[in-house]
């Protein structure tokens, strides 16, 4: 089941993720399953943000804004990587190849920085909430989505940019199961040192200045929570936390895995599966653990789905 027309020409060739064994069928159900299951989980966590009125708060439109990322990215990835393995073809274009770098990174680099910006909101409403509304005004909200964003998406302009620009005269077979900057790099039949150097000081400065923001911020949150009297308080503080830092634990440490390890210690296979991790399963989880942990989430789907499905309960 594989189409050797396209091993030739200007195409790269995905080797993906799974083969045709059974086990590999089961597998590779189970995450088109979970791709679908991110999806709606993450479009309904934007539709509940957006309806309910006690969701509109800086808090819940930084998470609608990391939801839309989740569910971009799932959608950059995976329909691709599904559509190669049913029909049984692996091509992929170069402009797909370079939208797929583009997107990834943009979407990437754009929820580092949201997930300080939600640090800083977390670190404001707790550490000094009686002036919350004037510091984490709409404004000010409006310019860290903006801003995240626009980061993300310069770091992916150019480092697709200048991916493609490499001369590929040699193999075009990608040993992943999309296309990643680094993976194509390897390919090029060019002096690709100094590019290579770049991504790797862009990857530190993209992954360390958020996690500085969001370590300082938690810090900060810890000192205000210890000294508080209330043991209600206390643990709403912490209620309140948890679910970020589980989003935070479960981005930053793939990322951190894959991107900032030596060379010698990386294995292509390990590579593909921890890349299926926060490409594929870390969207599914973030709709998950925000509202499982968050009473006002749990509130709006109630009424949700009492509005138009059930009736009143």
């Amino acid at each position: 089941m594989e189409d050797t027309n396209n091993s030739t020409g200007t195409n790269f060739i995905l080797l993906g993720l799974f083969n045709y064994t059974r086990i590999h069928l089961f597998l590779f159900s189970m995450v088109f399953m979970i791709f679908l299951t991110s999806l709606m989980g993450n479009a309904l966590l934007i539709v509940l943000i957006r309806e309910d009125p006690r969701l509109h708060m800086p808090m819940y439109y930084l998470l609608s804004q990391l939801s839309l990322m989740d569910v971009i990215l799932v959608s950059t990835i995976v329909p691709k990587m599904a559509a190669n393995y049913l029909m049984g073809t692996r091509s992929i274009s170069p402009a797909g190849c370079g939208a797929q770098i583009f997107l990834f990174l943009t979407l990437g680099g754009g929820e580092c920085f949201l997930l300080a910006a939600m640090a800083y909101d977390r670190y404001v409403a707790i550490c000094h909430p009686l002036r919350y509304p004037i510091l984490m005004n709409q404004k000010l909200c409006l310019h860290m989505t903006t801003g995240s964003w626009f980061l993300g998406g310069a770091d992916g302009l150019m480092q697709a940019g200048t991916t493609l620009s490499f001369p590929y005269c040699h193999s075009r077979e990608i040993n992943h199961f999309f296309c990643e900057a680094p993976s194509l790099v390897r390919l090029a039949c060019a002096d690709t040192t100094f590019f290579e150097f770049f991504m790797y000081v862009c990857c530190i400065l993209m992954l360390l200045i958020p996690l500085s923001i969001i370590l300082a911020s938690y810090c900060l949150i810890l000192a205000a929570v210890l000294s508080m009297r209330s043991t209600a308080a206390r643990k709403k503080a912490f209620t309140t936390c948890s679910s970020h830092l589980a989003v935070v634990g479960l981005f930053y440490g793939t990322l951190i895995f894959t991107y900032m390890r030596p060379k010698s210690y990386h294995s292509v296979a390990h590579d593909k599966v921890v890349s299926a991790f926060y490409t594929i399963f870390t969207p599914v989880l973030n709709p998950l653990i925000y509202s499982v942990r968050n009473k006002e989430v749990k509130g709006a789907l109630r009424k949700w789905l009492e509005k138009y499905f059930m009736g009143p309960l």
